[in-house]
């Protein structure tokens, strides 16, 4: 319900990029530009200072994304409230969530619950914990899951479930020997890690530091931005990585990899984040409640 030229307008606001916002929203870039110039012409007056290959917003465009973040979030909720009167669940449902979570953990969660609820269309986003905050704090999404604390003040942030870390290696790597770890034990061994942004990466690091060990002082070969790529190295022999117990569990089966535990032991917590003081329909109410008792479920087996 709510004008086209908002929704185009709030997007390039949000990424202050045309090009960007043309791929979140689906449209070519000269679409996206003619909203805009209409918008301004609606107003009679510049929304977004052009220059230097970059944009940014002027006054006036400052005033109208209050408003427009105002009167999309009520257009929303009333499509919403207007289809819950329904009785159904159903509708779009985004998902954003942290590699680790998306990759071994959500796939099941998403296809029981389409399951469960047929009219669903989930979508998942698959990016960093770092990512997937500003993707929920500019609404396009609708509900995050991530591995490490929120950064975002505009965010409401919601405990899910214990997820412990231990040292992952190969079986004929020199740790595998060892039934736990201390992090001092690390240090003289080649290490394979997340990329920065990850929530994984953000929390092994304070780990460490909390030890008496600064990241830097790790013999670091080699960064990843995936935990299935991770194993994929971890396997060859060529260093240890720090990794979600939940993501090695396959290839443990398999005798691929094998985990240790380390001393004192390293246990984060997954956590759900969504916009403070934003409507939640209850299809994403049913979802949040549906996924924080499966991933409880799953931390424990």
């Amino acid at each position: 319900m709510a004008d086209r030229r908002l929704q185009v307008f709030h997007a390039v606001a949000k990424q202050l990029s045309f090009t960007k916002a043309a791929e979140i929203l689906f449209m070519t870039q000269p679409a996206v530009t003619f909203q805009i110039k209409q918008l301004e012409e609606h107003f009679n007056t510049r929304l977004f200072d052009r220059g230097h290959g970059r944009i940014a917003l002027t006054p006036a465009g400052e005033l109208v994304l209050t408003y427009a973040e105002r009167i999309l979030g009520l257009s929303s909720e009333m499509d919403v409230r207007l289809a819950e009167m329904t009785g159904e669940i159903s509708g779009s449902l985004l998902v954003g969530a942290s590699t680790t979570i998306a990759e071994f953990m959500l796939p099941r969660i998403l296809g029981e619950f389409k399951s469960a609820y047929p009219n669903v269309r989930p979508r998942l986003v698959v990016a960093n914990s770092e990512t997937i905050e500003t993707r929920v704090a500019e609404h396009t999404i609708d509900i995050g899951f991530i591995e490490s604390p929120s950064h975002q003040p505009n965010l409401e942030t919601e405990t899910c479930c214990d997820d412990e870390l231990h040292v992952v290696c190969s079986p004929k790597f020199p740790l595998a020997k060892f039934k736990e770890l201390s992090p001092q034990q690390l240090t003289e061994h080649p290490y394979v890690s997340r990329e920065p942004g990850s929530g994984t990466r953000e929390f092994t690091d304070s780990y460490l530091r909390k030890a008496g060990i600064a990241p830097d002082e790790m013999k670091l070969v080699m960064e990843l931005g995936s935990p299935i790529a991770l194993n994929g190295v971890v396997e060859t022999g060529l260093g240890f990585a720090i990794a979600s117990v939940g993501s090695v569990r396959k290839a443990q089966r398999l005798g691929d990899l094998i985990s240790i535990p380390l001393k004192p032991r390293l246990i984060r917590t997954l956590s759900m984040v969504y916009p403070k003081e934003k409507f939640r329909s209850r299809l994403v109410t049913t979802f949040v409640d549906f996924a924080a008792s499966r991933l409880k479920q799953m931390s424990t087996k």
